[in-house]
């Protein structure tokens, strides 16, 4: 019986993936990023993400690199709001390099040209030929397991590293945000109304109780 607990030591990077919708940037976070030759690199979307969509009609996209040191905002906007109704480089810093956006606060850049797409049951599979690239600046690549480790965050429901993760009873109460499934340890609701989950940035009304006193 497959404990999924081993495909988290597959080696994972942080990235966001954009293009153009129109004359709208837009992009989504992704971590199965892979060179596959000196010349082409992949990239897994699910079907339910908005660039998927995207990036087939344009033929274009970018991967920005994140680091250790970039803003993990970048990941609340690009990993759990969607594109078709957001507009998420309003809230974050962008250039445009070849005509496609790339994250500001990225350490390094790669454009890319569709070449092959191969459909699976979840997600699309892009192969893209590299077109441009560029360091932006020095930095540690952000990977996955720092990203769970130390920033605590939590893989977006469309990523191919999606575990749903078991709640351990505890004494007392906890509440979980619907979103990203981050843990509330004790009673939100004694929390200003300003309060945002540490993970996704949305309000505490979008948490549930999960776990009566």
């Amino acid at each position: 019986m497959l404990n999924k607990n081993v495909l988290w030591d597959f080696t994972y990077g942080v990235y966001v993936v954009s293009s153009f919708d129109g004359d709208k940037p837009t992009g989504c976070i992704a971590n199965s990023v892979a060179q596959v030759t000196n010349t082409k690199i992949m990239v897994s979307i699910n079907h339910s993400n908005h660039t998927n969509s995207v990036i087939k009609k344009d033929g274009y996209f970018s991967v920005s690199i994140l680091s250790e040191k970039s803003d993990p905002n970048i990941i609340s906007v690009f990993g759990f709001t969607s594109g078709a109704d957001t507009d998420k480089f309003q809230k974050i810093k962008y250039e445009t390099k070849n005509n496609l956006p790339v994250v500001y606060d990225s350490i390094g850049y790669i454009i890319l040209k569709t070449t092959d797409v191969i459909e699976l049951d979840t997600h699309s599979v892009f192969i893209g030929e590299i077109m441009d690239g560029d360091i932006l600046r020095d930095g540690v690549p952000m990977t996955y397991k720092y990203y769970h480790d130390v920033i605590k965050g939590r893989a977006p429901k469309s990523a191919p590293t999606y575990i749903e993760e078991e709640v351990k009873p505890q004494t007392g109460v906890q509440y979980r945000c619907k979103i990203c499934g981050y843990i509330y340890n004790g009673d939100i609701t004694k929390e200003p109304p300003n309060y945002v989950c540490p993970v996704c940035k949305q309000p505490k009304s979008v948490f549930e109780r999960i776990i009566a006193v």
